[in-house]
């Protein structure tokens, strides 16, 4: 159980925390900017994807802008409903898709799933944004997210 001080106590101990906290904290602004730092990697692999709008290659789930965030939605062939968590994200990205869009990213789910379930799947619950099937290539093993036996 915590104690119970004064005041005066309190105050001491919250700001010997927040010194540690904004420590973490400049250590994690550190990590990121050596992980923004890494270099860039070649893909010469063609991948496919199913989409609404027919078959589409990397390149294209692009849609003509710089860069392109793509979430590895857990969604395996064989369920019926893709992972709660995931959903749970998935929950906010309508809200941001606009302030994405200003700033040049595309934003696409990818499952394994066959598209027939992603879209009845995402038609349920509410969702406008791209969402595609990569079941029928090695996309989401190569990029180490699924795993075979």
């Amino acid at each position: 159980m915590n104690s119970v001080v004064s005041h005066e106590d309190w105050l001491t101990a919250r700001k010997a925390l927040l010194a540690e906290e904004k420590a973490l904290t400049r250590q994690l602004d550190a990590l990121r900017a050596k992980r923004q730092e890494l270099p860039w990697e070649k893909l010469d692999k063609l991948y496919i994807f199913d989409t609404p709008g027919g078959p589409k290659t990397l390149a294209d789930l692009f849609a003509g802008r710089s860069q392109l965030l793509i979430q590895h939605f857990m969604f395996s062939p064989d369920w019926e409903d893709g992972c709660t968590g995931c959903s749970l994200g998935a929950d906010h990205i309508n809200g941001i898709l606009t302030h994405l869009e200003h700033h040049d990213v595309k934003f696409t789910a990818v499952s394994r799933a066959p598209l027939a379930k992603i879209s009845a799947f995402k038609k349920r619950m509410g969702w406008d944004f791209d969402w595609v099937s990569s079941g029928g290539s090695d996309f989401n093993y190569d990029f180490n997210v699924s795993f075979r036996e």
